[in-house]
C-alpha cells in the first residue's frame, strides 16, 4: 500500500486528550534519554576500538534505541533535519552506498573534526552509513581511514542524539505541556499539541506498513527484499517489531480511556510479526513468504480504524488515506 497521510483538526469542540502529559513524561522523555545514552556508548566504543566486530553490538543497541523514538518526528527530530541525518532511509536511489564509497575512495579529510563532518552529505552520516562500514568491512579501501570514518559517524550520532535529548528537556516538552500559553506559542491550543502526537502515532503505523513492509514486497512480479530496512545488519523484521512496540506504548500513553480494539490490533500484528521467522523479510521473493508478509502488513493496517475511533475521535482529529504511487 502506498499512502499519503493527511490529518485535519475537526472544528467540533471536543475536549483535548489528557494523555499529552503521559506521552511526554512516560513515553518521549525516557526514550530520547535511552537513545542518547546508547549513542553516547556507541561513540565511546568507537573511540576505544573501531573494529567492525567490536562495534556491532553497540551499533545494534543504538539502532534498537532509535526504533523507540523514530516515530517522534515532530519537534527536535524534525528540527534541522535530525531524523533524516540519523537514519537516511528509504534510500530509493542508493545514495548511502555511493556516498560511503566516495568518502572511502577519497579518504575525505572531513572525518577529522566534528565541525567538518557535520557538513558532509547526510547520506554519508548516520546509522545506515555506519551499517555499511560495519557489515561490508571487506569493501573498505583503507583500514585506517575506514576506522576514522566509523569514529566520525559514531561521534556525530552521539551529538545528534544528545541534541535531541537536550531539546526535549529544555524546550519541547514544556511547549507540548503548555500548549495554548501565549508565552510558548509553538502549539496554539492543547488540542493542537495532542493532534501532533496523534499524527506521529498514525504516521508511524503507515510508515511501517508502507515502507518497512511494502518496500521489500514490491510487486508480485518484482519483489525487492534487497531494499528492506537495515538488511545488512539483519534488522528488517526486528525493526518492524520494535516500531510496533513503541507505537503501542505511545497509543497507551496518549489514550485517557480504555482502547480495547486498538490493543487487540497491536496484539494481532505483533503476534503475526513474531511468528514470521523471516528476519530479513527475504521470503517476499517467494509466493508463500510474500503471503505471510502481506498478512503482517494487513494486521498493521487494521490497527488504524480502531485507533481513529478510540483515540482520534477523542482528540477531534480526522485521518484520511489517499492512494499514492510515490515512494
Amino acid at each position: 500500500m502506498r499512502a499519503l497521510l493527511t490529518a485535519t483538526l475537526c472544528l467540533a469542540t471536543l475536549p483535548a486528550l489528557a494523555g499529552t502529559r503521559e506521552v511526554v513524561q512516560d513515553h518521549a522523555l525516557p526514550r530520547v534519554a535511552a537513545f542518547a545514552e546508547a549513542a553516547q556508548a556507541l561513540g565511546s566504543a568507537a573511540a576505544d576500538d573501531c573494529r567492525a566486530a567490536t562495534l556491532r553490538p553497540a551499533f545494534q543497541r543504538t539502532f534498537d534505541a532509535w526504533m523507540g523514538v523514530s516515530h517522534l518526528t515532530l519537534g527536535p527530530l524534525e528540527d534541522d533535519g535530525r531524523a533524516l541525518t540519523i537514519a537516511f532511509w528509504p534510500d530509493s536511489r542508493g545514495l548511502v552506498g555511493r556516498a560511503v564509497q566516495q568518502m572511502l575512495a577519497a579518504e575525505d579529510a572531513a572525518v577529522e573534526t566534528a565541525e567538518s563532518f557535520a557538513e558532509v552529505s547526510i547520506a554519508a552520516r548516520g546509522l545506515f552509513a555506519l551499517e555499511r562500514l560495519l557489515y561490508e568491512a571487506g569493501d573498505a579501501g583503507s583500514e585506517g581511514y575506514a576506522c576514522r570514518f566509523a569514529q566520525a559517524i559514531a561521534a556525530d550520532l552521539a551529538r545528534l542524539a544528545q541534541e535531541t535529548h537536550d531539546a526535549w528537556q529544555a524546550e519541547f516538552a514544556d511547549q507540548l505541556l503548555s500548549a495554548g500559553d501565549p508565552d510558548t506559542p509553538r502549539f496554539l491550543t492543547e488540542r493542537e499539541a495532542a493532534q501532533a502526537l496523534y499524527t506521529a502515532l498514525s504516521t508511524g503505523l503507515v510508515f511501517t506498513a508502507d515502507q518497512r513492509l511494502g518496500r521489500p514486497m514490491g510487486s508480485f512480479d518484482a519483489a525487492r527484499p534487497q531494499v528492506a530496512e537495515a538488511r545488512r545488519s539483519g534488522r528488517p523484521l526486528r525493526n518492524v517489531i520494535l516500531s510496533l512496540e513503541a507505537l503501542r506504548d505511545l497509543a497507551r500513553a496518549l489514550a485517557d480511556q480504555p482502547i480495547p480494539r486498538t490493543e487487540a490490533g497491536f496484539a494481532a500484528a505483533l503476534e503475526t510479526a513474531r511468528d514470521l521467522d523471516d528476519p530479513l523479510l527475504a521470503g517476499v521473493a517467494e509466493p508463500a513468504g510474500r503471503f505471510r508478509v502481506e498478512a503482517l502488513q494487513t494486521r498493521v493496517e487494521e490497527i488504524l480504524p480502531p485507533l481513529a475511533a478510540e483515540i482520534g475521535a477523542v482528540l477531534g482529529v480526522s485521518v484520511g488515506f489517499n492512494a499514492s504511487d510515490g515512494d
